[in-house]
Order: C-alpha cells, then sequence, then structure tokens
C-alpha cells in the first residue's frame, strides 16, 4: 500500500483584523496601531493592489517615539500619536509630541512638536523601503525581499520591471541615503513650536497621485436618534461605501462598490449588487451603475449560460460544496432593478436595463432541474436561499416587466406560486417544536436539516408596487416560526445572527458559513422580520448589530465569531475578515432604514412609511435620503409614529 501524501499546507491570510486601514479605492493604506510601517506582515502603502511602500520607520532624537494612540479619523485618513523623551528636561515626561496623519491617497503629514523651555536641535529621520509587491503575492507569504533604493530629487523611488514607487518629502530632506533607504533632517524648535514633514508616496515621479475616483452618486445622508451610536453607525456606514466605490474599467464613468479590503479589492457581482440595493436609501445612482457594470459582462448566445451574469465559486463551509456567486447576482439583477425603479431610478435609465433584466429571467427559465428548484451550481444542491432568491426574482421580476409594459407578468406568478408549492413540499422538515426549513436539499431528495442563517432570505421578499411586499415561500404560520428560531439563543448570538444555529453538528464559532455573525445577513433578518411584523426579534437582533458596531468602532467587519454573548464580553473578529466589506458597510444603511419602513412607489408617485412599532432604539430622524431623485427626510417618535418632513413635490404620503 503506497504511503499517503500529507496535503499541501495552505497558505493562511495573514490577519488584518488588528489594523488600521484607510481606503479611497483604488488607494489602500494598512498600518499597526503604532502607526510605524516595519516592512513585515502587510502593512503598507498600496494603489490598484501593489505595495508602493512597505516600511516607513520614524525615529525622533536618535530614538523610537513611544505610540500613545492610533485611531481613524475617517474612512480614508488615520492619526497616530507618539511622544519621545530626549532628557532635555529634568523627570520622567515626555518633552516632544509626534502626530502622523495618514491618508489613503499615499500622503502623510509628521508633525514634531516641543513641549520643552529651551530650543532644541533635534534629528529626525525615516528609513523607507518596498518590495512593490502585489497584493496577492503579499497575502500569500511570497512577496520577497526590499528593492534597493535610488535618490529622488527629494525623496527615494524603487523600480521592478514596470512597477515604480516614489516617496518625495516637503520640505526636501538635508541627507538622503539611498543605500540606507533614509531620509533625514535637523530641526530647529523653540519652546512650544512645531515642524512638519509631508510624505507623497505615489507611482511615478509625478507630485500628487491622480484622484482616480468617480464622483460620489452616493447622498450624504445622516440619522439622528436618542441613542446616539445611531448616528455614528450610519455615519460610518455611508463613508465607508463611498471609499469602496471603483471604477468600471470598460465605463470610466459608472461605479461599483468594491467588495472589501484588505482582500477582494474589486468587484464581486453578489457583494457588489446586494450592496447597492441595501444603499438604495442613499439613491439609485449605484444601483443603476452596479447593474450596467454587471450588464456588460452577461453572457450572450445560446446555451445553458445564455443570460447568466459570471461569478465566481466561494466557499459554502463544510456542510455544502462551494456555492456560485454567478447565481446570486444573476437573480438578483431583475430584482435590483425592479425595486430601483420603485426607489425612483428614471425610467430611460429602467428601460435601457430591462433587456438585461429579462435575459437573466429567462436564464432562471431554463436553469431549473428536474424537480422544479435551483441548484447552485448545478449539479450540486438546491439551497434553501437559491429558491427565496429565485423566487423575489421571479415576482419582483413579474412587476419589472408590469411596469414597464412588457408580456409575461402573469406567467412569472404562475412560476412563482408553483416553486412555493414545491418548496413547502420539500424543504420544510416538521417536527413537535413547530418544524424548521432545511438548509437544502441533496440532488436525490434528501433534507440537509441543518438551522442556518441563510434561512433570514426566506423573510426578504422584496418590494413590489403601491407599498406593498412580495408573498414569501412562507406562509404565515411558517414564518412565525421562523422569526422564532432566528430570535432564539441558538440563532441570536446577542451581537447578531448567527450563520448556522450553535446546536447544529460542526458549529464552528468563527465559520464563515457555519456560525460566525455575518453582518449583511443580520441586515437581512433585521429588515425581514420588521416587514413581516415580528418586532421583537428584528429589535433584539437589530440591538445586537449596533452593540457589536460599537465594539468594532462602527466599521463592522463582514463576518466575526459569535460566541455567545456575556456579562462583559465583546465580539470576536474573524482573522481573516475584510474590513470595511461592501455588504457589511451597507448592512448598516439597511438595518437601521429598517425602523423606518420606507416603502417608495416612485412610478405611482407615493411613499408609505411604517415604522417598527415600539421604536426600539428610541426617537430617530433620518435627513438627506433620496426618493424620487429628491431629498426625503423622515422622523420616527418614541412612540413609533412616523412623519415625513420632506419629500419631493410629487410625493403622496400612503400607499
Amino acid at each position: 500500500m503506497a504511503p499517503s501524501v500529507p496535503p499541501a499546507p495552505r497558505t493562511e491570510l495573514p490577519p488584518a483584523h488588528g489594523a488600521v486601514i484607510c481606503v479611497a479605492a483604488p488607494c489602500l493604506v494598512i498600518s499597526p496601531e503604532h502607526g510605524q510601517l516595519t516592512g513585515r506582515g502587510i502593512d503598507g502603502i498600496y494603489r490598484s493592489g501593489r505595495r508602493l511602500l512597505s516600511r516607513c520607520v520614524l525615529r525622533v532624537g536618535g530614538r523610537d517615539p513611544v505610540a500613545v494612540q492610533g485611531r481613524s479619523l475617517g474612512s480614508d485618513r488615520a492619526a497616530f500619536t507618539a511622544t519621545v523623551r530626549t532628557g532635555a528636561e529634568p523627570g520622567p515626561d515626555p518633552d516632544i509630541g509626534v502626530e502622523r496623519v495618514r491618508h489613503a491617497d499615499g500622503t502623510e503629514r509628521i508633525t514634531v512638536r516641543s513641549f520643552t523651555t529651551r530650543p532644541l536641535r533635534l534629528p529626525v529621520e525615516l528609513l523607507l523601503g518596498t518590495d512593490l509587491a502585489e497584493l496577492a503575492a503579499v497575502a500569500a507569504g511570497r512577496a520577497g525581499p526590499e528593492l534597493p533604493a535610488g535618490v529622488h530629487a527629494a525623496g527615494l523611488r524603487w523600480s521592478s520591471g514596470e512597477a515604480q514607487a516614489v516617496t518625495a518629502a516637503e520640505p526636501a530632506p538635508d541627507d538622503a541615503l539611498a543605500s540606507a533607504g533614509l531620509l533625514r533632517w535637523q530641526l530647529e524648535l523653540g519652546p512650544g513650536e512645531s515642524r512638519t514633514i509631508e510624505l507623497r508616496t505615489v507611482q511615478d515621479r509625478v507630485s500628487r497621485a491622480p484622484a482616480g475616483q468617480v464622483a460620489n452618486p452616493l447622498a450624504a445622508a445622516r440619522a439622528e436618534g436618542d441613542d446616539p451610536r445611531v448616528e455614528a453607525w450610519f455615519r460610518r456606514s455611508v463613508e465607508d461605501l463611498g471609499a469602496l466605490l471603483m471604477r468600471d474599467p470598460q465605463e470610466p464613468a459608472d461605479a461599483f462598490v468594491a467588495a472589501g479590503v484588505p482582500w477582494r479589492l474589486g468587484l464581486a457581482p453578489a457583494e457588489s449588487l446586494w450592496a447597492a440595493r441595501m444603499a438604495l436609501p442613499l439613491g439609485t445612482g449605484l444601483a443603476a451603475a452596479t447593474l450596467r457594470t454587471l450588464g456588460r459582462t452577461q453572457t450572450r448566445g445560446r446555451g445553458p449560460d445564455a443570460g447568466k451574469i459570471p461569478g465566481p465559486l466561494r466557499g459554502a463551509g463544510p456542510q455544502l460544496p462551494p456555492g456560485c456567486t454567478g447565481t446570486e447576482a444573476t437573480l438578483a439583477f431583475p430584482a435590483v432593478l425592479a425595486e430601483a425603479r420603485r426607489w425612483g431610478m428614471p425610467e430611460e435609465e429602467v428601460a435601457r436595463l430591462l433587456p438585461a433584466a429579462e435575459r437573466c429571467l429567462q436564464w432562471l427559465r431554463g436553469a431549473l432541474g428536474p424537480d422544479g428548484l435551483l441548484a447552485d451550481p448545478d449539479p450540486g444542491p438546491r439551497r434553501l436561499e437559491t429558491q427565496a432568491h429565485a423566487h423575489r426574482a421571479a415576482l419582483l421580476g413579474a412587476d419589472l416587466l408590469d411596469g414597464c409594459g412588457r408580456p409575461g407578468a402573469e406567467e412569472w406568478r404562475e412560476w412563482a406560486a408553483a416553486l412555493r408549492k414545491r418548496f413547502g413540499d420539500g424543504f420544510w422538515i416538521d417536527g413537535p417544536d413547530g418544524g424548521r426549513p432545511a438548509a437544502a436539499l441533496h440532488p436525490d431528495g434528501r433534507p440537509l436539516p441543518r438551522l442556518t442563517g441563510a434561512a433570514a432570505h426566506l423573510l426578504d421578499t422584496g418590494l413590489l408596487g403601491g407599498g406593498r411586499l412580495a408573498p414569501g415561500l412562507l406562509g404565515r404560520v411558517r414564518a412565525e416560526q421562523l422569526a422564532r428560531l432566528l430570535g432564539a439563543p441558538a440563532m441570536d448570538s446577542g451581537w447578531g445572527l448567527r450563520s448556522m444555529a450553535n446546536r447544529e453538528p460542526g458549529h464552528n464559532p468563527f465559520g464563515h458559513r457555519s456560525g460566525a455573525v455575518r453582518a449583511h445577513e443580520s441586515a437581512v433578518a433585521v429588515a425581514g422580520l420588521a416587514q413581516a411584523g415580528f418586532e421583537n426579534e428584528a429589535a433584539g437582533l437589530l440591538r445586537g448589530l449596533l452593540d457589536a458596531a460599537d465594539s468594532f468602532g462602527y466599521r463592522l467587519p463582514e463576518m466575526y465569531a459569535a460566541e455567545q454573548r456575556t456579562a462583559g464580553s465583546a465580539p470576536l473578529p474573524h482573522p481573516a475578515a475584510c474590513r470595511p466589506a461592501a455588504v457589511a458597510a451597507a448592512a448598516g444603511v439597511h438595518a437601521l432604514t429598517a425602523l423606518a419602513g420606507l416603502r417608495p412607489d416612485a412610478p405611482a408617485g407615493t411613499v408609505a412609511v411604517v415604522p417598527l412599532p415600539g421604536a426600539p432604539l428610541g426617537a430617530l430622524r433620518f435627513c438627506d435620503l433620496r426618493v424620487a431623485g429628491e431629498p426625503f427626510a423622515v422622523r420616527i417618535s418614541r412612540l413609533g409614529l412616523g412623519m415625513v418632513e420632506e419629500a419631493a413635490d410629487a410625493l403622496q404620503l400612503g400607499g
């Protein structure tokens, strides 16, 4: 018998959860909390996936500054405060303060301030270096050694093949030593005086990096309320979505949100569409541009993939084989377009995107298996959430076809009704406790009896005309049972919804599909429960999400460990999670605006406001949202009553 061959070791992503990350896509800076870029790990200044600077170590007066604080100042900048004790004054107190403000575009301002009572002549040194590595190589541990530096007119430069980076300083250094990667200044500081050195790291020899970002299509909406954390979470969510905006290389005027940093700073079809959908209260511009971008990738011609939006396979946890984001994006496309129209996407934009949505529906019609269910990928399991996405696509697609005067709407409604019947017969597992939905059906029809967070998608039915919600795959009795399950401790960790119940075999609090909290799935659960009238369960999950957001500085990771909440505990970061991530940032907008229960129908000129009863976070006010392309403001009282304060003149309240 041949000896077994041990499996090749898996590459572990370097941990990023403790890093201070600044992003203004495609620019990215990853810093440790102390602010010194040491050349180790993933720290560095990146642009378009290439590390331009990996080492930037500051020494003041021949000493390493003592780190005091590192903090984020916004999505695209951070500040690092340190002190130095030169010995010029007696006693233990530091006599030099250092503040470094680092921007995502590669700019850094280093301010050195004297606290002494006498003049100082202070040497300041910067040790610089880079490997010009691609981020993928850094993540895989294949970055390579630092490159030799050359002296630039006001700093240093590095090159390797076609890649190049320049770090320029202002004022120019007194000395530059390329062999050591050293820039040195002699600063004269009087009592209380400060001096600032500005560094600019770019890909070429120009003085400053070109902007690169598209115009932000998201409204600068604000939230305020009795709980001050609401304002902070909403603001950071909107900022991070803006920071993740990237151009479509084919049509630079169109923007989409990248999936997340540091690992997925690019287009991920399903995540980009989900983020655009959850951000519809900030306007329809992002949804329109994302739909156009993905429409250009749609498979044309004939064959089983015609009409599908391509997407890579992604991990689905130990219970199921990988799932295909292309299926999810294809099903989301007509639903997002239909809802964007209700929020006020101009009809001419809808008309241009309608043929791509119809092709998605045509693909869906031919993608069902012999059992009338949709596999993902095919051949493979019939996942619960895939059936929910397909059902929503059919019903919202029918609404879209009706609204645009296209044929086929009634046929899709009948198709959805047949899917409801098949789902009810095959997916629901009866039991003495009321039963539960199966996570999936195997190809032979056997159910996978796991309770997972994906069940939240059964409550996310989508918005139809007149402020109505589409019917779901579950009847009222089973929906009530699912709400109880989602709100129970087995699924509600106290910090959000687990991706799998903690009593299931194979539960792992760090498993991204087998137990961890996935921020956007929790927000989907909050909104779905609120829309279906399960206020207690929605409020419980929402409070947990808000507490988790507070713990993470209001920048939720895409997932985090779902250890059961106890007194004095905190949510644990997942070492491989992106932060910020598009769907996690959009989750803040989606979960909080769910409290207002906005149901617009811009083509009909109406908007309904159906707040969550009980006002679980107290009084709330949202302003500068967008409905029908115009500013919209709504206030929710402590009694849970909604009042529209600003809206387009043509909108009527009600539905």
